[in-house]
């Protein structure tokens, strides 16, 4: 009887070694196959550090009348510089802090006063109207925005309600970007109405033809990019990994990097 207990014991200490190896081993390849996919992307997504914050920051009307656009909002200038660019390494705009306007997918318009003229066609268009530091990062704290959908007709607003849908605004990257100071880091930069990444939603960010999932909804520096002409498409998409039926979903952009002809020359 001894015997066979001694036996059991033996072979029951035998499996949890096995177990445990198993265990350990399943572990390691799981991170080895981790490391191997982040070694095959071309392009990394770094956080930004924390921003100047401007935590009082609110928009608080919007209103489009004879082809001008007003916007009503507090506790931020625009026109003067965010106290952090200097830092952020990245493109920074001369002109200061703006407002970014977006109608539907098209890329934003920058406005850097409170009042100007703007052509929409007439027809519905979601807009999307936020406050934007000097280097073109949003701000984030659920008052410095306002997202419409509204019925245009003779450059006038005739019809707008409040966006209830969750929805992605695609903001940078944008256009062109000159000279290793501006190419080295391009920001990532995005907008939510309505909706946070976590457990239930999260951001398919494909840069050309490669896919990274975002779950933090900050802006990030993309590198690795190189010199030539970029495509980035996000899309909002739900814990599954499917698209989320909603509008505007998704959004694409083209954006070029270009070498400072006076930087080769040297």
């Amino acid at each position: 009887m001894k015997n066979k207990i001694l036996l059991f014991l033996l072979i029951s200490a035998g499996l949890v070694a096995c177990a445990d190896q198993t265990a350990d081993s399943g572990a390691a390849e799981a991170t080895e196959a981790d490391a191997a996919e982040a070694a095959e992307k071309m392009y990394t997504l770094t956080p930004f550090a924390a921003s100047t914050e401007y935590a009082d920051a609110t928009m608080e009307s919007m209103t489009f009348e004879n082809g001008n656009f007003s916007f009503g909002f507090s506790n931020y200038e625009l026109g003067i510089q965010t106290p952090d660019a200097g830092v952020k390494m990245c493109a920074n705009s001369d002109k200061g802090q703006h407002i970014h306007l977006i109608v539907n997918t098209q890329p934003y318009a920058a406005k850097y006063t409170a009042e100007f003229p703007y052509e929409v066609e007439d027809g519905e268009h979601y807009i999307l109207a936020f406050l934007s530091r000097s280097y073109h990062e949003s701000i984030k704290n659920g008052k410095a925005h306002t997202a419409q959908k509204v019925t245009i007709s003779d450059n006038s607003i005739t019809e707008e309600t409040t966006v209830t849908d969750p929805m992605l605004f695609y903001s940078r990257p944008k256009g062109n970007y000159v000279g290793q100071a501006n190419t080295e880091k391009v920001m990532l930069d995005f907008f939510l109405a309505n909706t946070t990444l976590g457990d239930d939603y999260q951001v398919k960010v494909q840069i050309n033809d490669e896919t990274h999932m975002v779950d933090t909804w900050q802006p990030y520096y993309i590198e690795g990019l190189g010199m030539g002409e970029h495509l980035i498409t996000l899309t909002l998409v739900d814990a599954e990994g499917n698209r989320v039926d909603t509008p505007l979903n998704p959004v694409s952009r083209k954006f070029s990097l270009m070498p400072d002809p006076a930087e080769e020359a040297m």
